[in-house]
């Protein structure tokens, strides 16, 4: 190398490789060969200089290969002058972010370039529109409506904890829970809704029997027949009737309370309505077990008082369903529980009901003679669904003992379509009954149950 001989190309020599330009600034043609072509690094430690070996001796001549002294590396002609703008990104990565999209988990900026890509590209949008409704499916639909037993539910956990002091007597509770839901449907009426028209409708003789008025009317209806237990208990008429209507049936009170209010009734009638039912839950709630026997006057027939607050309760409960009707408004049916109690007291009350249309000539006459507290011929009633069960309707007479082993016919029907049968809103002819035995029989405890029905 002194004497200026050629440097040998060894693999271990030291050199400084050339610039190499970017693949992307070759043309076609330089990549074919027509141009000179940097190549790439070589692997391992081919341009690695070598460690320097360690010297014998401090006085040793090293006859060592002096280092190159550093040159400038020339920089690359670059062909673009200034850095290009960043691309969208493409439709693989795009048609990945779909499923974020329509979950709303991706960011602002993801979200324009889909919402952007989508109005361009097709598939990816009927692809979208896809996600979308099935992320619908995720989370089921919920009505804004509370649920009608929430109440119910939050008292009963309340007074598991904390049992209450003066409970509600069990026969109370339907008339409470009715009176309560029919409260919650009034809550959002407008003026419109309390004069929409109500179509009032029971069996009365053979035929049915309507009468026309409005919300309000029924509101008013309803506060005039409560008021018969509650001037059984010593409290005051909500409206002052005629002597002669106030201690007349329910009918009667009713048109003697829409002749003697404003006409057509306005929503004013929901305040004292509303009071009078707390006032009855109060009442006899504080009063505790010595009234539930205590006798209300109906006109022509009279009740304990136990059973006139479940009749109570089942005519709330029917009319608040002809009110959700005429504003076009779902409304359900009450709970198992209060449901069976509505059911069995209109069981209990149809041998009295059949002896009085057979004494009319509405039905058939007895087949024999049955003394007091004997056993007769018997109808099995069976009510399905929830609230039902078993119940044995003496037929010959209600002070005779109705058992399975004298039964005769059997009727099978639902337990909602059992208590529109006894509000006269289905006619016997229309029931869906399952029967069975005595056809006579049957169609007489039909009727008679129709019959249960009035204004």
């Amino acid at each position: 190398m002194e004497q200026g001989e050629p440097t040998p190309d060894d693999e271990n020599t030291p050199r400084i490789p050339s610039p190499r330009a970017a693949g992307d600034d070759l043309t076609g043609g330089e990549r074919g060969g027509s141009g000179t072509f940097v190549p790439g690094p070589r692997e391992g430690n081919r341009f690695t200089p070598p460690e320097p070996a360690p010297q014998a001796s401090m006085d040793a001549a090293p006859h060592s290969v002096p280092e190159p002294e550093p040159q400038a590396v020339p920089e690359p002609e670059a062909t673009v002058s200034e850095a290009p703008a960043a691309d969208p990104p493409s439709h693989t990565v795009l048609k990945s972010l779909l499923g974020a999209w329509a979950l709303a988990a991706c960011s602002a900026e993801e979200t324009d370039a889909v919402e952007a890509h989508l109005t361009e590209c097709a598939p990816c949008a009927d692809e979208a529109l896809r996600l979308r409704d099935a992320v619908g499916l995720l989370h089921a639909e919920r009505s804004l409506d509370l649920d009608p037993m929430l109440r119910s539910r939050v008292l009963e956990n309340c007074l598991g904890r904390r049992p209450a002091r003066i409970p509600v007597p069990a026969w109370a509770a339907p008339y409470d829970a009715e009176t309560a839901r029919l409260d919650a449907l009034l809550n959002d009426f407008g003026d419109a809704e309390w004069h929409a028209p109500v179509r009032l409708k029971w069996f009365e003789q053979e035929r049915r029997a309507t009468r026309r008025t409005t919300v309000a009317g029924v509101i008013g209806h309803l506060m005039a027949v409560d008021a018969l237990v509650a001037t059984a208990l010593g409290l005051d008429e909500p409206v002052p009737l005629d002597p002669e209507a106030a201690a007349a049936g329910p009918t009667a009170r009713t048109e003697a309370l829409w002749r003697a209010g404003q006409y057509p009734l306005t929503r004013t009638v929901r305040e004292p309505w509303r009071e009078q039912s707390h006032t009855l839950i109060r009442t006899v709630s504080f009063a505790g077990r010595g009234v539930a026997e205590l006798a209300v006057p109906y006109g022509e027939f009279a009740l304990p008082l136990q059973d006139a607050m479940l009749d109570r309760a089942f005519e709330c409960w029917i009319h608040a369903g002809d009110i959700a009707e005429a504003v076009d408004y779902p409304y359900d049916p009450p709970s198992g529980a209060h449901l069976h109690r509505m059911i069995d007291l209109a069981a209990r009350v149809l041998p009295t009901t059949l002896a009085g249309r057979r004494r009319a000539g509405l039905a058939a006459p007895a087949r024999g003679l049955v003394t007091a507290g004997s056993p007769g011929r018997s109808l099995r009633l069976e009510i399905e669904g929830v609230g039902g069960g078993d119940w044995h309707i003496p037929l010959d007479s209600p002070a005779a003992v109705a058992s399975p082993e004298h039964e005769v016919a059997h009727v099978a029907l639902d337990g909602v379509e059992f208590c529109k049968l006894a509000a006269g809103h289905v006619q016997p002819e229309d029931a869906a009954v399952g029967q069975l035995g005595d056809r006579e029989a049957i169609r007489d405890v039909l009727f008679a149950a129709a019959s249960l029905s009035r204004l």
